[in-house]
This record gives C-alpha cells, structure tokens and sequence, in this order.
C-alpha cells in the first residue's frame, strides 16, 4: 500500500468523522468547543430565529473543514509528485550460506592427513535501484553489504564488503539512434557484451564460462556502447579503467568488442580484450557458444587465449576452457554440471581443473535453495584436491 493511498484513505475516513457528531446531535444534547463550531455566529442565528437543530448551521462547518482538508491533500500530493518518480522501482535480495571446504594439505609441510572442515556460514544482501526519465533510457544504482568472502562459502560469489551498505556500482544507459550507450562508475566495461552461454551455474570460478579476460571485468569508470543489427547478431564495444586517470599511459585501462548472434536454440560470440598494466599490454580472445536441442540438457562451451605482456620468455600464452551441461527440468528444480580451468593455464604447464554440480530448487515465487558441489585440482606434489560442499539460500523480494 503506498504512502499516498494511506494518506487519501485517512482524508475520507477523518471527513466520515466529522459527519457523525452531527447525525448524534439529533439524538442527543452535544457540547462543542469555540474551535469548532463559531459560537458567535449561531449565538446570532438563533437570535433571529430558533434553531431547531445542530444540523441547520452544522454544514457550514463542515464546509469549511472539508475545505481545509482537501487543501492539506492537495498539498501533500504535490509535495510527493516532487520527492517520488512513478517509474522508479527498487529490487531487493538476500543470501544465507553455510558450507565446508576442505584445506589444501602441502608437502612442503608435510601435512598429507585430511584438510580443516569446519562449517562456515555467511550472509549477502542487495539492493538495485532503477528508474526511466524518458521511457528508453535507464538509471541503475546497486547498494551491497555481507561477509560472503568467508572461507568456505566464498565460491558462491556474494557480497564481501562487510556489514554497512556500499555503492557497488552505478550507470546510465541511454540511447543514440538505433544503439544503446553506457556510460557508469565501478561497473565492468563489458556490461553490453553478449556472451553466448546459457549455463547458469552459482560458482565464481566457473560462471564466466571460458571468457574470463576477454570480458573486461576491472570495474572503474566504464563507458560502452552496443548495437542490434536484427535477425539475433549484435555488436558492442566496452572501456574501463581508474576514475583518478582515464586514458593516461600510467592507468591500467581496459578496453574491449564483442560481437554475437543469438539463434532459436542456439547462439555463439566472440570478444576480443586488451588489459594495460604498466607499460605493458595482456590481449585475449575468446570464443563461446551453446546448443539448446528439444528434450535434452543445454550444453555450453567456451575457449579463451591470451598472451601475457608482462612475460619475456617464450612461455607467455594463457589459456582457458569450459564446458557445461545445463538440465531445465529435474523435478521441481534445474540441475547443472560443469568442468573448466580453475585459472587460465600458462603455455607450457599442465592444467588445472575444478569440476562441479549443483542443483537449484524454488521453494516458492521469492525464495531458492542451491546446494553446490565442487572439486579443485592443486598442483602442489602429494597434496589432496580441494572439495567443497555448500547449501545457498536466495529470497528475492
């Protein structure tokens, strides 16, 4: 219920209020204070004639009151068409998480017994704020706070910024003839980008699928645009880079272009993204796709390389790779399997993968439960792989 509807519901029920006294004094004798009824005036009245009733001299009392009232009303009104925009909407989501991973035992200290599994438990909480001034274009604000950082719990990727509410990003994204422009503060420069993957999966490791430089992620201040030639291809273009030093040669600037089409059941992109630190430059290419076919599970894929600047030697290349298997329909929930790098592998070295499942189950319209498991392979000699076994549960409201 708004603010303004309470607001007019009280104006009727107080103006039925003043009626009643009235109706009760042809009942009964009724006392009234000079403040509400001009005593002067009906002193006067019944000198000139007799009142039969309070009813008689009662309406225009009430008139005046009435008039008062709708005053107060109208002024409230405009005092809230000024504070309050009718297309300003506001999201709200929280997430409890418990769960244990197991501490990598190291050789170097001869520990090879099994690893720490305490239960660990966390909590996530966010608000988004969006509101239109033109019907096309779009205002966005998104408030975090939580501990989800926590061992344990923190591949589930929430909020780590702590118990007091952060701006964890704003943008505006307008129009320009046929394309879209962005234009924000600590927001990915590839927020326009299109990634062609329909795998949905809770981890932070996993849930870029395969494009995990490509897709520029440095936050900053960010400005990008994109374009939707029709029939399922786009275009985009993306920046980001430090607010203190946008576009200078010691900034850490990040820009990229990706470029995608988006069939019935299927679709596949490409991005393309080059990451300065220093004087030195990190470019990286990444290929996605997925396939969607009729009573069986969506299958994603993705592959990235790249060259590290940074590096003199021969052995520069990095390389990422993903696959998953997405089923929409595992009795009330959807499932998910999913194996990739854990960390692009450098040329040269052996890979390093983390496999996982997860199940995620709507209890109802605004609350979600998502148990996840996973393993991560160390490349540390004689050390165990890393498992975890967590539960997360989402409200939305």
């Amino acid at each position: 219920m708004s603010f303004k509807f309470r607001v007019r519901k009280f104006m009727k029920l107080f103006k039925s209020l003043l009626v009643a006294p009235a109706t009760l004094g042809l009942l009964a004798p009724m006392s009234v204070s000079a403040n509400e009824l001009n005593l002067a005036e009906v002193s006067g009245y019944s000198s000139s004639e007799e009142v039969q009733n309070i009813s008689e001299f009662y309406p225009k009392e009430l008139a005046v009151t009435n008039s008062r009232v709708d005053g107060l009303e109208a002024r409230l009104n405009n005092m809230e068409a000024g504070s309050f925009s009718e297309t300003t909407t506001a999201s709200f989501s929280a997430d409890f998480m418990l769960g244990a991973v197991d501490d990598t035992p190291t050789a170097d200290t001869g520990n090879t017994g099994e690893g720490s599994q305490s239960l660990m438990g966390a909590y996530s909480f966010q608000i988004d704020l969006n509101t239109s001034f033109t019907g096309d274009d779009s205002l966005d604000i998104s408030l975090d706070a939580g501990n989800a950082g926590t061992a344990g719990v923190a591949e589930f990727d929430g909020n780590g910024s702590g118990d007091g509410l952060l701006v964890d990003g704003v943008s505006y994204s307008f129009p320009v003839g046929d394309a879209t422009v962005m234009v924000g503060d600590n927001t990915d420069g590839s927020a326009l980008f299109t990634t062609a993957c329909a795998y949905g999966g809770p981890s932070n490791t996993l849930d870029d699928c395969g494009n995990v430089n490509a897709a520029i992620t440095n936050g900053g201040a960010m400005a990008g645009a994109s374009y939707d030639f029709g029939n399922g291809f786009t275009a985009a273009v993306g920046y980001a880079g430090p607010e203190g030093g946008i576009l200078t040669e010691e900034s850490d600037d990040a820009y990229g272009v990706n470029a995608a089409y988006t069939g019935e059941n299927y679709g596949v992109s490409l991005t393309y993204g080059v990451l300065e630190t220093g004087t030195e430059e990190d470019t990286f290419t990444a290929i996605n796709g997925y396939y969607t076919p009729e009573g069986f599970p969506s299958i994603s894929v993705g592959y990235e390389t790249g060259e590290d600047g940074s590096v003199t030697t021969s052995a520069d290349g990095l390389e990422s790779f993903f696959v998953g298997l997405t089923f929409d329909e595992v009795g009330p929930g959807s499932a998910g399997i999913a194996m990739g790098t854990k960390t692009p592998t450098v040329e040269d070295t052996d890979e390093q993968y983390m496999y996982e499942a997860y199940y995620s189950y709507p209890v109802n319209d605004g609350m979600t439960i998502t148990p996840l498991v996973f393993i991560k392979e160390v490349s540390t000699a004689g050390a165990d792989d890393e498992t975890g076994v967590m539960v997360k549960t989402s409200f939305s409201f």
